[in-house]
């Protein structure tokens, strides 16, 4: 996760505050995850709004627009149910810049998931980040794209915690690691119950499934080529 925080282009700038109220009236939030805008989010700002307008890339249905929302947390961070909240308040793919205030300097880091229309819905992938990086740190120019959705592709990929295969699309990426991600959890939960298991037999069951799960987590990260050189994303 060494990816960059971009430099966003002047002509995209927005810089529009937005109230924490409106997402509650545009997504169905719960009391608790409504107590966290409120403990967790100093200010959100839509900052840039990437558009065949104001970047001059050609926009599609799966990509017309791509937004940057910048987050001000109040403590260390801002969790992803948070974020997928406001996600699912805006149609658009967004890209989150995250700043936290530590010792009078503030660190940022850059999150995202993928967001994909499928009929009326917005469905999201797991979230993707950078590390966090001191936020005066020097930028890096926006990847080469052809279009909005190559451009999308080229700011989500370097997040990505496995390499994308030859010829995969980025649906199919993402979808790969949110199996990777789920297969991850169920070893770990495999795990702790073979530390607690007391019968013999059931352990060597349990074992098994971790064997079985183990090998099936490695085929999905297996990047079956190397990437040898980058061209402009296109979708």
């Amino acid at each position: 996760m060494s990816a960059s925080l971009y430099g966003w282009p002047a002509t995209a700038k927005f810089g529009r505050i937005v109230p924490k109220s409106k997402f509650y009236e545009h997504a169905t939030i719960s009391a608790n995850l409504r107590e966290k805008f409120v403990s967790e989010i100093q200010r959100i700002i839509w900052a840039y709004k990437l558009a065949d307008e104001t970047i001059h890339l050609r926009a599609n249905d799966a990509v017309p627009e791509i937004q940057v929302f910048t987050i001000d947390a109040k403590e260390e961070d801002v969790p992803n149910d948070v974020l997928a909240a406001i996600d699912k308040a805006i149609q658009f793919p967004i890209i989150f810049e995250i700043n936290r205030h530590t010792d009078q300097q503030t660190q940022t880091r850059m999150v995202a998931a993928h967001k994909r229309p499928s009929g009326t819905i917005q469905r999201l992938s797991g979230y993707f980040t950078t590390d966090w990086q001191w936020a005066d740190a020097p930028r890096a120019p926006l990847p080469p794209a052809l279009d909005l959705s190559g451009l999308y592709a080229g700011l989500l990929t370097p997040m990505f915690p496995i390499s994308a295969r030859p010829g995969e699309d980025l649906s199919e990426t993402t979808v790969r690691i949110d199996k990777a991600r789920r297969l991850e959890r169920e070893i770990a939960a495999l795990q702790n119950r073979l530390r607690t298991e007391p019968q013999l037999n059931r352990k060597v069951e349990v074992r098994r499934e971790v064997r079985d799960r183990t090998a099936a987590l490695a085929a999905l990260t297996n990047p079956a080529a190397p990437k040898i050189e980058e061209t402009p994303w296109t979708n």
